[in-house]
């Protein structure tokens, strides 16, 4: 295994550049949810994001039985692996020699499905100490940390040079930055021919505004969800050109009427639930290519 340092990288990675910034770095640094950790525990993939697909319900087995909660729990994580596995799918063609970035990339289990799936670097940023040393410490756990790293950075404005990716991606992270500003910084360190994607929660600009429940879902992270019109304007802007775009609405509410029988429950199940079921919000892949 080798010990050589990316060339991409610089010396200085660039501290948080605004109060809600800061605000953001010290919300995860303190969060601890057991949703995100118990459910990492099942295989030590921690995912900071939400499950797609159908539920196995043989899987789970009688719920009056005392194993029930556990399958339950790896149900779940089985679920939000999955989601990530449609995001790798859709990076195209990538060889062990390329580099990846994961913007925003909590904890890191999507990091470590990417590296074991195509062998290459990947390296991620986080406004978060705490889930960047959590993330090098699974990364040294698995033997992978000089191919896996993550950095406490702005996703606004990384230490990766111009051109120098071969692919990058946001899962459920867009909403705490300005777009317009998110798409320039991919289309900067991404390479001609590049491949960008996310999966993100939007509200759905036919219902008009963003309803009661996608505000409430904002209060609860802290955040600010776009619109879907929104992605798109801001990627025609930066010279993102979208090749797929999925809706994966239907696919996503049974991770999250699953969750909302659980002794994992956070209160915030219901707005996600009658936002998907009314229409209000959406649950999306894009994937762009770097034009």
């Amino acid at each position: 295994m080798t010990t050589e340092t990316t060339p991409a990288l610089s010396a200085k990675i660039p501290a948080p550049a605004t109060p809600y910034q800061e605000d953001i770095a010290r919300y995860w640094n303190n969060e601890a949810r057991p949703v995100n950790l118990r459910l990492g525990d099942v295989d030590g993939l921690y995912h900071h994001h939400y499950g797609i697909g159908a539920v196995d319900h043989a899987a789970l087995g009688d719920p009056e039985h005392r194993e029930y909660e556990k399958k339950l729990i790896a149900e779940l994580h089985r679920l939000e692996s999955a989601q990530a596995e449609l995001l790798l799918d859709h990076l195209g063609a990538i060889t062990s020699d390329d580099t990846l970035v994961d913007a925003g990339c909590g904890r890191g289990g999507s990091m470590v499905m990417a590296h074991r799936r195509f062998g290459c670097r990947v390296q991620g940023v986080t406004l978060s100490k705490t889930q960047a040393e959590f993330g090098n410490g699974r990364a040294r756990d698995l033997r992978i940390q000089d191919h896996v790293r993550s950095h406490v950075c702005n996703m606004l404005d990384t230490p990766f040079e111009k051109g120098s990716v071969a692919a990058s991606w946001n899962n459920e992270s867009t909403m705490y930055v300005d777009l317009h500003d998110l798409f320039a910084e991919h289309s900067r360190i991404l390479k001609v021919g590049g491949r960008y994607v996310t999966i993100t929660g939007c509200w759905n600009p036919r219902y008009g505004q963003p309803s009661k429940w996608v505000s409430q879902i904002n209060a609860h992270f802290e955040c600010n969800i776009h619109s879907r019109r929104e992605y798109l304007r801001a990627m025609a802007d930066n010279r993102l050109v979208p090749q797929t775009i999925i809706d994966l609405t239907p696919d996503t509410l049974p991770y999250w009427e699953l969750r909302a029988t659980s002794s994992l429950v956070t209160g915030i199940e219901e707005a996600f639930i009658e936002s998907y079921r009314d229409g209000s919000f959406q649950y999306v892949l894009i994937a762009a290519d770097r034009v």
